[in-house]
């Protein structure tokens, strides 16, 4: 019995991320084949499979995991914490729920399906709507925004996990499987432009330019060092820009550009992360943490007091945007000793794996989303964060026959 539950095991993992992307259409199956993964766990762990967890990452991890625990309960906020907490158990538990599959192939060609059905749905849906629509402005219209399967900046991130899976999956001499993950890179990375996600090109831009440091040649290290310095100064100017921009906009009150104003995501972006710099700089050093619902609170606030344009206050009031960073918003949330943990994991993390390439690549992923989202506000969010720490924390997905490494 034993045997054939450890057999089925792997399958169950596989549909759980198949069906995340359709969670809107079968919201209930991905509860119950977590809940079957839950039940079976006992049954199919062997104590060999313990020494597959990378243990300083996850120590730090469920350190992190427990002292929001701690500080919620401590502080009489669990009922407003847990829903986030919650979630960050969630991606955890996904990766100790991983232990006991042999085969990562399995788990990887999962993520692959999925964004490929992500993205055959979204086009069909768009060809019907350019079929029926005179005008259609692709990436920024909100036809073409509603008809994707889920959110732009998620269905981007899944397109970034396809496309390493599929790298890490190539091998270096030839294999007939290597035409089919190119084809999958090809139409990833198309469809990331065609839905103009920015987020998902400038992180794959990054982990292009990782690749390079990696390479066995000297030129091409150098090449990526040079052009991450261009890059650098270009974020920098931009951003300085971006913030002008942001400043002159606020008195602005055109119906208009309404839509335009909600989904040109930096100009979101800029003005949340400035009233989430103002909050945090008006309570002081923050130890202890605000908690999620005051936390909320005050950025509402802030955007009554500082944005002028009528029409731009009143929907980020009611829509109470978040912080849009995890890191100001654990902080926020949480207090300085969970951000310092929080960080700390990533540093180990880090140290543990900048030999791999994949891993590291996941890594730089991983921080790009957590600096432009509150990933685990999100159900979403916190599955493929939990994908994320599958590969960072297993070594199953460590030890690919591909790894390029340091040297």
């Amino acid at each position: 019995m034993r045997v054939l539950l450890r057999a089925i095991y792997p399958y169950i993992y596989m549909l759980l991320f198949l069906t995340i992307p359709f969670d809107n259409y079968v919201r209930a199956l991905p509860n119950i084949l977590l809940i079957a993964l839950l039940a079976l766990f006992p049954f199919v762990l062997n104590r060999k499979d313990l020494f597959k967890i990378r243990k300083g990452p996850a120590i730090v991890f469920l350190l992190f995991l427990l002292y929001l625990l701690l500080n919620s309960l401590f502080f009489e906020r669990i009922a407003e914490d847990i829903v986030v907490i919650k979630k960050i158990a969630l991606a955890f538990g996904l990766a100790i729920l991983y232990i006991p599959v042999e085969d990562s192939r399995k788990i990887g060609m999962a993520i692959i399906f999925s964004s490929l059905a992500a993205i055959v749905f979204s086009v069909i849906k768009i060809i019907v709507i350019i079929n029926i629509s005179e005008d259609i402005a692709l990436g920024y219209s909100r036809e073409v925004i509603e008809a994707l399967l889920i959110d732009r900046l998620y269905l981007g991130l899944l397109s970034i996990l396809s496309i390493l899976v599929s790298v890490r999956s190539m091998s270096k001499e030839y294999h007939p499987n290597n035409q089919y993950h190119l084809i999958n890179i090809i139409v990833n990375i198309l469809f990331v432009f065609l839905m103009v996600s920015k987020i998902a090109i400038i992180i794959l831009a990054a982990v292009f330019i990782l690749r390079m440091l990696y390479s066995r040649y000297k030129l091409a290290k150098v090449l990526a060092i040079a052009v991450s310095g261009i890059c650098i100064a270009v974020l920098v100017v931009a951003y300085s820009n971006l913030k002008q921009d942001g400043n002159a906009a606020e008195n602005g009150d055109r119906m208009e550009s309404s839509f335009l104003q909600n989904t040109v995501t930096w100009e979101l972006r800029t003005t949340v992360w400035r009233c989430a710099t103002e909050v945090a700089n008006s309570e002081g050093l923050l130890l202890d943490g605000l908690g999620i619902k005051k936390t909320k609170e005050l950025l509402v606030a802030c955007y009554d007091e500082t944005i002028e344009g009528n029409w731009k206050r009143n929907r980020y009031m009611a829509m109470e945007y978040n912080s849009h960073n995890q890191f100001m918003d654990t902080y926020l949330s949480f207090g300085l000793f969970a951000l310092i943990l929080f960080i700390g994991f990533l540093a180990v993390t880090f140290l543990k794996n900048i030999r791999h390439y994949f891993s590291m690549a996941m890594l730089v992923g991983m921080i790009g989303y957590l600096m432009v989202e509150n990933v685990f506000h999100r159900q979403i969010g916190a599955y493929y964060i939990g994908f994320m720490l599958i590969v960072l924390l297993s070594s199953n997905f460590i030890n690919g026959n591909n790894e390029q490494k340091e040297g």
